[in-house]
């Protein structure tokens, strides 16, 4: 197949701009640019003028959650209790769990309490995560399965009384959960499926996926089993799982083309939405301790296994750093490709030492205009260093884009946007001393993330013998004017040679 009539754009410095692409298998063909190639009697396909880029990668995403989310309820959005006890009415099956996911509320004036939730719900268990993944909004009959869930790391909130609202941040949120699933195996399998289906109809070929903790792996390789898989999975794992990893003798990177075993999972404090980012001032909440965070990094290494640091205050992120630099001789020697995920809030002082450390920064451009209002009220005196791309990319971090869907929404070009233009609305961009290219952001998008799985040699380029993974887009970002990049369209999907969305001809 030659792809022809169109930008081509490498992601290759050497090479930036090509003529033409030929493909042959699951790969892409000599003559990168050429109509030089082997290929007998090639398909050739008219491009119109349209852009072709190496497919996205979202660095960060949890993605069978994400994909459930396409199906329960949304309250992505409310602004209010009582906005959000509305729209649970309107979705209330009795008999079943009511799962939902997207609310947020520092800025309702009431809170949310599970006798609010138990008026709308009856004696049905309802579970409903905020928007951050790190609270959760349980009515009556869904605590009183509870049982104990004061736990390490772990918040139950409680009333005057002493009594649980409802509310469970953190390690508490997530034991209730692994207790409790409310998702069976085949509709985790059926959500997932689709899922991958829209995922490619925006342009993304792979992930770095963050659902460990919920069987990812085992959903995946299901799906691998009975269909094939046509998304790339770079997986991780809950740290937890060491010892189990290490009996079996299992390294980063088991698995195959599709499906790999990448990198345990740290989690450091909570997040900026439930105000429980560990912060210098000593706010928040801490999940793991330095010391502790470095004897995971050591142990990990050992086993031959990088790292992948949650870490959203200041506190959290220096301390954070701390354990990578104690422990670099041990984990640097051995090329693991250590990572921070997030970095939202950093002290100045601290935003040199990712690329000193050799340490990449897995970050969420769509964060930055998202978070836009909490970050001004409540990291007012600490906004110079949160959410600091432009200034960690010139102090040489390496930046992988993200979207930490269902957090936000999984959609590359408006991640790209967000970096770009550092807003979301019509308001002008926020703190845009912080903004970055479109080439930034795209380099970000596709060539970071490949380097992080260890594909720097087979994804991420157009180049020869590089993997047939693009997307085409309806025109090219990088000469489209900033104020139209909204116009740029995901047209079609390829991984590995093969069209897995809206195959040509096009009109």
């Amino acid at each position: 197949m030659i792809l022809e009539n169109g930008v081509v754009r490498t992601m290759d410095p050497a090479l930036p701009v090509a003529r033409a692409l030929a493909i042959a298998g699951d790969r892409i063909a000599g003559g990168v640019g050429t109509h030089e190639t082997a290929l007998p009697t090639p398909d050739v396909v008219d491009l119109g003028g349209r852009c072709v880029l190496p497919g996205f990668t979202d660095s960060h995403v949890h993605f069978p959650t994400w994909s459930l989310g396409q199906r329960d309820l949304s309250l992505d959005g409310v602004t209010s209790l009582v906005e959000a006890l509305d729209r649970v009415r309107r979705q209330v099956r009795h008999g079943e769990w009511i799962r939902g996911q997207g609310w947020r509320s520092a800025d309702w004036e009431a809170q949310p309490t599970k006798e609010a939730l138990d008026e709308v719900t009856g004696s049905s268990p309802a579970a409903l995560w905020a928007k951050d993944l790190h609270s959760l909004w349980l009515n009556s009959a869904a605590l009183a399965l509870a049982g104990d869930l004061e736990v390490e790391g772990g918040v139950v909130e409680r009333d005057e009384r002493g009594e649980p609202t409802g509310v469970l941040r953190e390690e508490a949120a997530w034991r209730f959960r692994e207790r409790f699933p409310s998702v069976s195996e085949d509709e985790w399998l059926e959500v997932t499926r689709a899922g991958v289906k829209l995922a490619s109809s925006r342009g993304v070929t792979s992930v770095h996926d963050k659902d460990g903790w919920v069987g990812a792996p085992e959903i995946f390789h299901r799906l691998r089993e009975r269909e094939g898989l046509t998304l790339r999975v770079w997986q991780s794992l809950p740290w937890k799982k060491l010892p189990e990893l290490e009996a079996l003798g299992l390294r980063s990177g088991f698995g195959d083309e599709f499906l790999r075993l990448g990198y345990l999972k740290v989690f450091m404090d909570g997040t900026l939405g439930s105000q429980t980012a560990w912060m210098l001032d000593g706010s928040g909440v801490q999940i793991t301790s330095g010391e502790e965070l470095a004897e995971i990094v050591r142990r990990a290494a050992r086993a031959g296994w990088p790292v992948a640091v949650h870490a959203i205050g200041d506190r959290a992120n220096r301390e954070a750093l701390d354990a990578f630099e104690a422990t670099r001789d041990e984990w640097a020697p051995l090329g693991l490709r250590q990572r921070v995920e997030h970095a939202q809030c950093l002290d100045p002082g601290d935003l040199p030492r990712f690329a000193e450390l050799g340490v990449a920064c897995s970050v969420q451009f769509s964060h930055a205009p998202s978070d836009r209002d909490l970050a001004d009220r409540f990291w007012a005196e600490r906004v110079e260093g949160s959410y600091a791309y432009r200034s960690l990319r010139e102090s040489g971090a390496v930046l992988a884009n993200g979207s930490d869907a269902p957090i936000e929404e999984l959609d590359p070009l408006a991640g790209i946007r967000a970096g770009v233009l550092r807003t979301i609305d019509e308001r002008p961009g926020w703190r845009m001393e912080e903004s970055l290219t479109v080439e930034e952001a795209l380099h970000a998008t596709t060539v970071a993330p490949a380097w992080l799985a260890y594909d720097e040699r087979t994804r991420g380029k157009l180049l020869p013998g590089y993997l047939a993974d693009l997307v085409v887009l309806s025109r090219d970002p990088v000469e489209c004017p900033p104020e139209e990049l909204e116009t740029v369209e995901v047209v079609a999907t390829m991984v590995g040679g093969r069209w897995v969305h809206n195959p040509p001809p096009w009109d």
